[in-house]
């Protein structure tokens, strides 16, 4: 069967669920969560009184007040700017179970924000403050997690974790499908990320709404970034264990290869553990 640039749209579309490092019974997250919209923001560097204590205060102040308070937010994160291009990135992150309801959360935040600050001047001067951590720019995308992909954290993390991203593109072979994707990935993934013990968790998204429908993102959770090049090892040990050298494994990684452009981006995040629901 040929593949089309919606197929995997569609096939994943299929395998929605949990798409990040919380603590959420598998069952629920099929159940629910169905879209994962991602926010880059950047800092102000223009502003003078910049404290980031004060910030993380003003953020987690919002996240106990409001986003736990929203019942339309299935989950919410954030990722500070570790190892990438751009110092002034910071990545927002929130899980909805529909498409209504992330509509649906601006109204229900807005309220919650009216409740917790009913003076009209006092709520416009502090997200006036909260505003001027960040400079106007941002950008929004939405992806749909792959359900049977997820390797979870055994325990709601307790410290900051380092969040290893690879960005890859897909290539839409001609003779490819979904199902041989799925089953070539599910093996990969079984015999080496889920085995591999410096892999705290693990997540896999792909696009639903934004600029690239090619993208394909991987989320590896660490204790630290030394561990980045332990996990590194520790694959190619056990990719060697999974994939003897043989003529059918060898077939195996080249059909694997053929759903790839070649091309991929590495990027590294902080994801702050006390500024999540």
């Amino acid at each position: 069967m040929k593949t089309t640039n919606s197929f995997f749209a569609i096939g994943a579309l299929m395998l929605l669920m949990l798409c990040a490092p919380l603590l959420h019974a598998q069952e629920e997250a099929e159940n629910e969560l169905k879209y994962l919209v991602i926010t880059k923001k950047h800092w102000d560097l223009n502003k003078k009184d910049f404290k980031l204590s004060e910030w993380k205060a003003l953020e987690k102040e919002y996240l106990e007040k409001v986003t736990k308070r929203n019942e339309y937010i299935l989950l919410a994160s954030v990722y500070l700017h570790n190892m990438t291009a751009d110092n002034t990135e910071l990545l927002v992150v929130e899980g909805y179970s529909s498409w209504e309801n992330i509509d649906k959360s601006a109204k229900r935040s807005a309220e919650l924000a009216k409740e917790v600050w009913p003076d009209g001047e006092i709520r416009k001067a502090h997200f006036k403050n909260m505003d001027s951590y960040y400079s106007h720019e941002h950008s929004d995308e939405i992806y749909a997690p792959l359900n049977s992909t997820f390797k979870y954290l055994a325990e709601a993390p307790t410290k900051d974790m380092v969040v290893y991203v690879k960005r890859s593109h897909f290539a839409y072979p001609e003779n490819g499908s979904y199902k041989e994707f799925d089953a070539l990935n599910m093996e990969g993934l079984k015999g080496i990320t889920f085995k591999n013990e410096y892999v705290k968790g693990y997540f896999s998204y792909v696009h639903a709404w934004g600029a690239d429908n090619t993208e394909y993102l991987e989320a590896y959770f660490l204790d630290s970034l030394a561990d980045i090049d332990k996990m590194f090892d520790r694959d190619d040990a056990l990719f060697k264990e999974t994939f003897p050298d043989n003529e059918e494994n060898k077939a195996k990684i080249e059909t694997w290869l053929t759903y790839f452009t070649g091309v991929h981006g590495d990027y590294i995040y902080t994801y702050i553990h006390d500024l999540s629901k």
